[in-house]
C-alpha cells in the first residue's frame, strides 16, 4: 500500500507531491554521495495544503512526510518513494518517526510559546539523515505573534528541514508565510470516492458507507465518523428535526438550548475523557505527596493545564456546534433543490418527508435566507459572541 492511497480524490496534488518526493530522493541521494545537486527540482522547503474541510489537506501532508522518509531499497530500482511498507513510511504514517512532527491543536489557537519550540525543533538535524519534517495541521490557527515566529523560519530555513502547513485557505495565512510556500489546493472528493475508501479501508458496509459518504457531502473524516459511531448518528438526527420545530418563539427557543445542552455534553465527555488523566500525570510528575498535596512551586503549572483544558472545552464546545449548524445547511440546501426541481442528488434522503413538507409550505428567497441565518450564526461563533445567543437568534430566523 503506496502512502498516497488515502488520499482520495485528487490525482492532481498526488502527482507533484510524488515527483517532489522523486526530487527529493535524488537531492539526499547526490549529498550522500558528495555529488552536486541536480540544478532542477520540485523540492522546496515549505508547502501550503489548502481546501475545504474533508478534503484531506491533513492526510496529503502526512503523506508527502513519509514519501520524505522512505527508505525502501526499491528506490535504487527506479521505485518512487513512497512505498508505504519500509520502516521509513510505517513510523511517520503512525507518528513515531524521530524526523517527523505532527503538530495539531484542540485549542482555539496556537500561540508563541508553541510556535518558539516548533523553530526550535526545526533547527535540529535529521537523526536518519534524510529531512527534518513539521507538519502544522492548523495553521490558520495561529496567532498574529505565532506567525511572525514562524515566518522568520520559513525565510531563512535550515538545511534539510521542510515545512508543510494546512489551512482552509490562502487567506487563513499571513501573506509574507505564504508567499513563500509551495501551494497546493485540494477538492472535496466525490461520494462514491469516499464511500469507496470507507469500504476498502474501515470494512465498512456498502449501503452504510454510501448513506454516510452522501450525508456528509464528501467530507471523510465525518463520514467515516457517521458511519462508526451510533452516538454522531442520533446527534445528525435531532439536529435534522429542528426545522420542524421553530414554528413558534417557545420551539426555537427551546430548539436552540437544547442544540447548546449537547455541544456543551460532547465537550464534557471529551473532558471526562483527558482532563482527569492529564491531571494525575501532572501531579505525579510534580511530585504530588500522599494526600495529593502538591509541593510548594507548583502551582502556576496547575492553574496553566486548567487554563488549557478550560480553552480546550470551549474548542470542543464551538466544533460541535458548526458540525450541528453544517448539517442544518445541508438540510436546507436539499429543501432548496427540491423547490427548485434540481437533478443534483439529495444529501439527507433519509428525511426527504420533511424536505418536501417545508419545500411545499415556503418559498425559495425564504429558504435563502434560512440559509444565509445558519451562516451567520457560524460568523457569530467565529467572532466569540455567546453559543446560545447566537443560536437563538438563528432559530428566531429561521421561523417562518
Amino acid at each position: 500500500m503506496a502512502v498516497w492511497d488515502d488520499l482520495v480524490g485528487q490525482a492532481r496534488v498526488e502527482e507533484q507531491l510524488a515527483a517532489a518526493a522523486r526530487d527529493a530522493d535524488v537531492l539526499v541521494t547526490a549529498q550522500a554521495a558528495g555529488e552536486p545537486a541536480p540544478e532542477a527540482s520540485k523540492m522546496t522547503h515549505a508547502w501550503l495544503f489548502t481546501g475545504p474541510p474533508g478534503s484531506g489537506r491533513d492526510t496529503a501532508a502526512r503523506a508527502f512526510a513519509a514519501a520524505l522518509q522512505c527508505v525502501s531499497p526499491d528506490r535504487a530500482l527506479g521505485g518512487a518513494p513512497g512505498c508505504g511498507f519500509c520502516d521509513g513510511c510505517h513510523t511517520a504514517l503512525i507518528g513515531t518517526h524521530a524526523d517527523v512532527e505532527v503538530v495539531r491543536t484542540d485549542l482555539l489557537s496556537i500561540g508563541v510559546k508553541e510556535t518558539r519550540e516548533l523553530v526550535r525543533r526545526a533547527q535540529l538535524s535529521p537523526a536518519g539523515r534524510r529531512w527534518q519534517v513539521i507538519v502544522l495541521e492548523d495553521a490558520d490557527r495561529l496567532t498574529e505573534g505565532a506567525a511572525n515566529v514562524l515566518l522568520k523560519a520559513v525565510e531563512e530555513p535550515a538545511p534539510r528541514t521542510v515545512w508543510l502547513l494546512c489551512a482552509p485557505s490562502l487567506e487563513d495565512v499571513l501573506p509574507t508565510i505564504r508567499s513563500r510556500c509551495r501551494h497546493l489546493t485540494l477538492s472535496t472528493p466525490s461520494v462514491q470516492a469516499v464511500a469507496d475508501l470507507l469500504i476498502r479501508r474501515d470494512g465498512i458496509e456498502p449501503e452504510v458507507a454510501q448513506a454516510a459518504a452522501r450525508a456528509t457531502q464528501g467530507h471523510i473524516d465525518r463520514a467515516r465518523r457517521l458511519a462508526t459511531d451510533e452516538r454522531a448518528r442520533a446527534r445528525r438526527a435531532v439536529v435534522l428535526k429542528l426545522p420542524m420545530r421553530v414554528g413558534d418563539v417557545g420551539g426555537g427557543l427551546r430548539a436552540a438550548q437544547e442544540l447548546v445542552d449537547a455541544a456543551a455534553e460532547d465537550a464534557k465527555q471529551v473532558a471526562e475523557e483527558v482532563d482527569v488523566k492529564e491531571t494525575e500525570e501532572l501531579k505525579a510528575a510534580l511530585g504530588a505527596v500522599q494526600g495529593g498535596r502538591m509541593p510548594r512551586g507548583t502551582a502556576g503549572a496547575m492553574k496553566e493545564l486548567e487554563d488549557r483544558q478550560k480553552r480546550r472545552r470551549t474548542r470542543t464546545q464551538r466544533d460541535s456546534l458548526d458540525l450541528a449548524l453544517t448539517d442544518l445547511t445541508g438540510f436546507y440546501r436539499d429543501v432548496l433543490a427540491v423547490q427548485l426541481r434540481a437533478a443534483s442528488p439529495l444529501a439527507n434522503e433519509d428525511v426527504r418527508d420533511a424536505l418536501e413538507t417545508i419545500a411545499r409550505d415556503t418559498t425559495p428567497e425564504r429558504t435563502l435566507r434560512r440559509i444565509e441565518a445558519v451562516l451567520a450564526c457560524r460568523a457569530a461563533l467565529d467572532r466569540n459572541v455567546a453559543p446560545l445567543l447566537a443560536v437563538e437568534a438563528m432559530t428566531m430566523e429561521l421561523r417562518d
